[in-house]
């Protein structure tokens, strides 16, 4: 395993998530959205979005295989678990960990899409737009992040580093 330097840290984060959650909280209220996170490593950056939230939200999850244990995703996406919430006609914000080359998000969407939301935006917290191969609206976006593998705040290589409370570049040893 490579050593860490901290990009982003754990206080910036927690501010802009408020600031996230407050823009959610103006744009939804009265409207019910169901949070749709992307398993595994949207689970931190939700939980910390939902807790910030002051309007009532119902949450489900997605899960997609993606990247395994590599660094670099191999362009394809494939659906591990579904949607369990019906949301034919409800406002959906699909909550990401990082969109990167816009391919495993672009197919989340997609599927979501096929199921006839009212409304469908995407909330990240990390943007990794110079990795884009498919382009994807952000229409949320917590910090835009240079072309360097992040882990921390929900973001793993290889299953690890998830833990980490700050965003940090993952360095070769």
């Amino acid at each position: 395993m490579g050593t860490v330097r901290v990009l982003i840290s754990k206080e910036l984060i927690d501010q802009r998530v408020a600031q996230l959650a407050r823009a959610i909280d103006a744009e939804y209220a009265g409207k019910d959205p169901v949070l749709v996170g992307v398993l595994k490593g949207s689970f931190v950056f939700l939980a910390d979005l939902v807790r910030k939230l002051t309007i009532p939200v119902e949450i489900d999850f997605v899960r997609v295989s993606s990247y395994g244990a590599r660094k670099q995703s191999p362009g394809k996406a494939k659906l591990v678990h579904g949607l369990g919430l019906p949301i034919k006609g409800r406002h959906v914000i699909v909550v990401e960990d990082i969109v990167d080359t816009g391919v495993t998000i672009r197919f989340v969407l997609d599927y979501i899409t096929r199921r006839k939301p009212a409304s469908l935006k995407l909330c990240t917290l990390f943007d990794k737009p110079s990795g884009r191969q498919v382009e994807v609206p952000v229409d949320y976006v917590g910090f835009a992040i240079p072309d360097a593998f992040a882990v921390g705040c929900g973001l793993d290589y290889d299953e690890k580093y998830r833990y980490l409370s700050d965003l940090c570049i993952l360095e070769e040893p």
